[in-house]
Parts: C-alpha cells; structure tokens; sequence
C-alpha cells in the first residue's frame, strides 16, 4: 500500500481523489484500487488562498512497478497498515460479572469491549439515561432548577454529552481507529475518519451513546441508572464487592472505575477507602465569546462558506515570562455557546457547547492559566478544595441562583465591575440561566487574573479583534481536566487495591472524548488477557 503525505488541493477544487492522484501522478492511471483518507487538515496560512492537506493511504495494482516511478518523490512511501493487536482471552476464571463504575466515554468503551467478549459488565451510572438527562438540564439552563445527580457532569454519555464533541487527540494507537468505525457505525458522520480536527456535536453524540448503550445490553452487559458507587468492598486489600445508592452489594472481583472529573463524593470515598491518589495540575479561568464571522475572517479571510469550510476554530497560547505560568484556550466551539455546567450545590461552573452544525454564531472557548500543587498543596484532595473554593465565589457574585458573573474584556482589563452589555451581536453572550455584572477578579486567583491581564491583548494580536473592549467574559471555568490522579500499576490495577482499574479523564490518564474511550477500551482488554469470558465459563459449564 501506498503511504501519500502532503497531497495538497485546493478547498475549492471538488474534483474526485482518484482524479486528482492521477493528475499528479500520471502512473497511478488505472492502477488505484482503494483510497483511505487518514487525515486532512486546512491550510489557511496563506489566504485567501487555502488548500486542504491530506494523508492518504492508496492501495494499487503492481505496487512495484508504481514504486519504482514514484520512489523519489519524498512524500510517496510503501507501508503495511498497522492493525491493532487481537484479544487473546487469558484463562483465569471470574465468579462474577465485572463491574464499570461510569458511562462516560472511558466506562462506555469498556463496557463495550467487555460485552462484546462475553464478559456480561454491569454499568453503574450515577445520572440518567441521555433522554431524562437532556430534560433535566434544559430545565436548569431555563429556570436554575439544578438536579445533583443529573446534569452536564453526571449522566449518559458523561461530559462529553453536553460539550462540541471533539473527537481529537494528542494520542496515537492503532485501536484509535477502531473505535472511531464504531463511532461511525452508531450514528457519527464518516468525516470523522479522516478530518483532522472532528467533531460530532452534542446532538449527534445524544444519539450515538444511547445506540452504543443498546448494543452493550444485546451482547449481555446489564446498564444502571441512578446507580451510585457509594463504596468498596475489600477484603486483605482485594475488591470483593461494590455498594450502590447506600444499599445495595453487588460481588465482584473487578471493578473498572471511570468515574469522571467531577466526581468528588467518589474521589474522597476513594482516598477514605486508602486508594493511593496524588495531586496533579489543571487550568482555570473563563470563558470568553466573539462573534463567530470574526473568528472566520481572522482565520481564513474570507467567509467559509464562500470555500465549503464550516465556522473556524482557533487555538492561542501565552506563556508568561514573569511567573512561569501558561494562558491558553481550551474546548473551543465553533458556532456554540456556554452553559452551565455546576454539579454541586452552591457551585457556579461554566463550559462551552456545539451543535453538529456549529451554527450559532458566536465562538465560544475558555481562557484558562495553569495551576498545580504549589498553589493548593500536595493533598490529592487539594485541587478539589480549590475548585470548590472559586466555584462558591462564582455562585455569589452570581446572585445565589445559577446566574454567572459576568464581565467585559475592557472592564476587566480596567478593573472594574461595568454592566452588562445587551447581548448584540458585537458584544454576544449565551450562558443560561442568566449573568450577572461582576468583577471577574473577585472569583480567580490574584495569580491568575494576571496572567490573564497579560495574554488578553497578546492573544488579540494573533487574533483580531480577540481583545476588543466589548467582548464578554463569563466565570469560572474550574473542570478543565481531573484535579487528582488515581495511581495504578504497570497491570492498570491500583497499586494498594487488586481489582481496582482506575481509568479515564478522571482517574487522571486521559485529555478528551477520544482519550478517555481509548483508555477505557485497553483497561477493558488488559482485564481481558487475564480472565476467562463469562459466556465461555458458562458454556463449558
């Protein structure tokens, strides 16, 4: 098979692939049995002229032949593709069935891989299913009626459910792919197996974790709702057992925790319970807003739809110089808005959110500044209590009612309260239920806010327009990765409880949907090497 980088086209040019190759590879005539577009990223760094840039994998009658034509050609190589390694189930016997604590993206995976063995997992999701959820939450962006165990932290889907839905990462696996043709084959659009930066939205995502949800269940896996993990039961430091909502034991000897971010009761059962767990960085900050037609003509130059482009993204970074801190966006939505995102009482939280079709017109991301241990101590429950702290800020400064506080890029920068605009198109902005005037710096960190001060008008010489006066900000962003990790062995395995597989965004070893499914898959296959299938124990028998 061929291996072609750097295969550039030009955004406007709608030609097929096959015709285009040949065009500049006249060898390749007649020859090209399949094409496989591994990624294709946008170049727009010398617009308005912008080119898409692909990675292609072509596979051609009488390679050899074709090679020895195309061999100097630095960005034309022969490859074998890499497939990830087959499941070999290993031969120790479980007596009961596996239990997955968590059904966000690393809980689904692994419940998906285990049913799909013939382990027959038990789900235990503390929020509801995708359906009541989305009610829920509605209702608490509408009315500021918040529900503790259903919202945009607990439920189907986890947090992901109610976000852009970026299928991204940093992470390369040849198991990647795989999960994302199942993605696919659940209800994602086949653009994500090829588009450098994917997404799915919040409303295709809806539907691919309940069609995953259903396929869980058809291979023999069993998924609870308001089903939460309220301890462990050990035994010489082995998991004999879990206990649900205070009540009910179900047995089990493995339990594959993917409890997410925000899952605090859960962290301090854990670390009561004498789960070894460490303080680990994250980010802070907020979230700002500009109108989305500005971040398209900043980044292309010219209105996408004019080139069959959807709403642009962008990604800044500042690095301060004077206290060694990093400010930098995160979770950009194109054509999104923000939400509120609290998961405890009293608490004010924000996030950013996208439909499939990104077409809201406002651009929202949060603009965060790197915190760790030195600002809140090398508890592993440290970085909690400085969430909570700034998130209760957040909630006064809002009125005691769900509004955020909110504040200009110009009041703040001038440090003053201000008002809040109207909400025009020059100045947008989208959090429900409500914002409140509000100085920004009163619910931060001193160290944090400074920073901000410093990157506002750096990142809007990257970007302009970024730092105009009018442009709204909204606090606080707090849940921009897990503030603890929950340590495991070379196995996957807690290193002070046998049975126990920390996994995920929340157990500290993933940055994202995609991440954290992987790291959920390959928990699940690492339990797998090692124990018999339960269907298989249960033929034999």
């Amino acid at each position: 098979m061929l291996r072609i980088i750097n295969f550039r086209v030009d955004v406007k040019n709608k030609n097929p692939l096959e015709a285009l190759l040949v065009h500049k590879f006249p060898v390749l005539k007649d020859q090209i049995q399949e094409i496989h577009v591994v990624r294709r990223a946008v170049d727009a760094r010398k617009k308005p002229h912008i080119t898409f840039v692909y990675t292609l994998f072509v596979a051609v009658q009488n390679e050899v032949v074709v090679m020895k034509k195309l061999g100097r050609d630095k960005n034309v190589s022969t490859m074998e593709p890499i497939e990830p390694e087959p499941i070999v189930h290993g031969e120790q016997v479980l007596k009961e069935r596996p239990v997955v604590v968590g059904f966000g993206p690393a809980g689904m995976l692994a419940a998906f891989y285990l049913a799909r063995e013939g382990y027959r997992p038990i789900v235990l999701e503390r929020g509801q299913d995708v359906d009541q959820r989305s009610h829920d939450v509605e209702t608490f962006w509408q009315t500021g009626e918040f529900k503790a165990e259903s919202n945009v932290q607990f439920g189907e889907g986890g947090a992901g459910t109610f976000s852009d839905g970026k299928l991204t990462t940093r992470v390369t696996h040849p198991r990647l792919h795989e999960i994302a043709k199942y993605f696919v084959q659940f209800g994602a659009p086949q653009e994500i197996l090829y588009k450098h930066k994917p997404h799915v939205g919040t409303d295709v995502l809806r539907g691919m974790v309940k069609a995953m949800r259903e396929q869980i269940i058809a291979w023999g896996g069993e998924v609870r709702f308001g089903a939460k993990l309220t301890k462990l039961q050990l035994a010489a430091n082995q998991v004999v057992g879990v206990e649900v909502n205070d009540e009910e034991i179900i047995p089990t000897s493995l339990v594959l925790a993917g409890v997410g971010h925000s899952a605090r009761d859960t962290y301090e059962m854990l670390y009561n319970t004498g789960i070894a767990m460490e303080s680990k960085p994250f980010a802070v900050g907020v979230r700002i807003e500009h109108p989305q037609s500005m971040i398209d003509i900043s980044q292309y130059g010219i209105e996408p739809a004019e080139l069959g482009l959807g709403a642009a993204e962008y990604s800044v970074v500042y690095h301060d110089k004077e206290t060694g801190r990093t400010a930098y966006s995160f979770c950009m939505c194109p054509g999104g808005e923000v939400v509120a995102s609290a998961s405890e009482d009293g608490h004010v939280v924000t996030n950013g959110m996208s439909l499939y079709a990104r077409a809201s017109g406002v651009a929202n991301s949060a603009l965060v500044v790197t915190v760790g241990p030195d600002d809140f101590g090398n508890h592993p429950l440290g970085g909690v209590a400085f969430q909570r702290e700034w998130e209760k800020k957040a909630f006064e400064l809002g009125g005691h009612d769900y509004k955020a506080p909110l504040q200009t890029v110009g009041d703040f920068l001038a440090r003053q309260k201000g008002t809040v605009p109207e909400g025009n198109a020059a100045a947008p902005h989208s959090y429900r239920p409500g914002v409140v005037a509000a100085d920004l710096h009163e619910c931060l960190p001193t160290y944090v806010t400074d920073v901000m001060e410093r990157a506002l008008p750096y990142f809007g010489r990257r970007i302009k327009g970024f730092d105009e006066p009018q442009i709204c900000m909204t606090g606080v962003e707090t849940r921009t990765s897990s503030p603890l990790r929950i340590l495991r062995d070379d196995d996957r395995q807690s290193p002070t409880v046998k049975g126990l597989y920390p996994m995920g965004e929340g157990a500290g070893y993933a940055g994202g949907i995609m991440s954290a499914a992987l790291d959920g898959a390959e928990t699940a296959i690492r339990v797998m090497v090692a124990y018999k299938p339960l269907k298989a124990q249960e033929g034999e028998a």
